[in-house]
């Protein structure tokens, strides 16, 4: 079987998406002016940072869970051998700035996503890796196996890691894969990236077929043993597909709301909604799928988050930044690499609708150390109760992942 649909021509960096330049830069400016500036050009408020933070930085908010669905915390400043070397870009300002954040635990993308290597020898390779790496630095982070996992590392001050795929090409033919991924620690699995593999077809694929007959042995083999089914870059009837073959809740950890913003990355209130109902979890991305044709900001994640618990209620709904924690220092340099990025993604078809290169991968009003803890400050001003907050910021996830792990 044809495992490798999402093709790229050049190995290097097949299953980092690093590449896609998930960081986090600052500006400083307020929200309204950025408004008005990004809808010109969604790049002019940009300007190089030389700080860690565009605000003080604090130190990490006892009481607080804080959960990134899906996230980094890779010093993305660093050279590109720093981040595929066994270090993994995790230098002392990545775990400074981690901490600093208040993050408590993120789902970390790791393995095969896209590319020519071969999935399953790319994977496991990864999996070791990162082992290593946790070991390496036992007194910042953990490895994340269960939710009293992630409690012990925000009672100690680490940062929990949750290994996660976003793609499960490396399943090959064979679902008992499933098995031997959940016995080295991996808990959350996506079954599709943008394009269709063998479970089945996701955002961008035109005909939209659905889930296969693999796919449903995936699902049912995740089930069983106890990993999150991921339903993030699926098309419409692979996600809702998913949804009946799961007998578990299942999560979407980094989406938008296809009823406030329309891209094929986003989901339908109907697929939400059967989320929800089947006691999920949707975590909404800081990602240019927020907006369309002008930068996204704190503003357009906020009006996404408020219809998401709309919908779904104010259990099921959080966060997945996909973005990393550090800023970055030399916004020249992350703006050229962008439109290179963008016009690679492109052109081996492995990019979304509304990706470009003058829209930044992060929100500009949103970065650095503190964006979590200035979320929740701009939610208590739109009138949202400290105990919602805290759902939103990590306990919804907690939840759900209680009832898998």
């Amino acid at each position: 079987m044809t495992i490798q649909s999402e093709e790229h021509s050049s190995s290097e960096g097949s299953g980092h998406r690093r590449r896609f330049l998930k960081m986090c830069a600052g500006t400083g400016l307020a929200m309204s002016s950025l408004h008005a500036g990004a809808e010109a050009n969604p790049t002019a408020a940009l300007k190089p940072s030389t700080q860690t933070s565009t605000r003080p930085v604090t130190a990490r908010r006892p009481g607080r869970i804080i959960i990134d669905a899906l996230g980094d915390i890779t010093n993305e400043n660093l050279s590109e051998a720093e981040q595929d070397g066994p270090e993994q870009g995790i230098d002392a300002r990545a775990l400074a700035d981690a901490r600093a954040s208040g993050l408590t635990a993120f789902n970390h993308t790791l393995g095969y996503v896209f590319g020519d290597q071969e999935p399953y020898e790319f994977t496991i390779r990864q999996i070791a890796m990162w082992d290593n790496l946790i070991r390496r630095h036992p007194d910042a982070l953990c490895k994340v196996y269960s939710v009293s996992d992630i409690r012990q590392a925000h009672a100690q001050g680490k940062t929990g890691v949750i290994y996660g795929f976003q793609n499960a090409a490396m399943m090959g033919s064979d679902a008992k894969r499933v098995e031997t991924f959940a016995n080295l620690g991996v808990r959350v699995i996506q079954l599709t990236y943008n394009g269709r593999n063998q479970l089945g077809d996701g955002s961008m694929v035109a005909d939209n077929k659905g889930l296969t007959d693999f796919g449903r042995e995936v699902v049912h083999e995740l089930n069983k043993h106890r990993v999150l089914v991921d339903l993030s870059h699926s098309g419409e009837t692979t996600c809702l597909d998913a949804i009946s073959a799961s007998s578990e809740p299942i999560v979407i950890s980094h989406t938008g709301c296809r009823a406030v913003t329309d891209l094929p990355r986003n989901k339908t209130d109907h697929e939400l909604r059967q989320v929800a109902d089947k006691g999920g979890f949707v975590g909404i991305y800081f990602m240019p799928f927020l907006a369309i044709g002008r930068q996204p900001m704190a503003a357009d994640l906020i009006a996404h988050l408020e219809h998401a618990i709309q919908i779904c209620g104010e259990d099921h709904v959080g966060i997945g930044t996909d973005g990393s924690v550090p800023q970055i220092d030399d916004m020249a340099t992350y703006l050229d690499n962008l439109k290179k990025e963008v016009e690679m993604r492109r052109a081996t078809g492995i990019g979304a609708a509304g990706e470009r290169g003058d829209i930044v991968k992060f929100l500009p009003d949103l970065v650095g150390v503190n964006k979590f803890h200035h979320l929740a400050e701009l939610l208590a001003r739109r009138g949202h109760s400290g105990r919602r907050i805290d759902k939103i910021l990590g306990l919804n996830f907690l939840r759900t992942a209680e009832q898998i792990w």
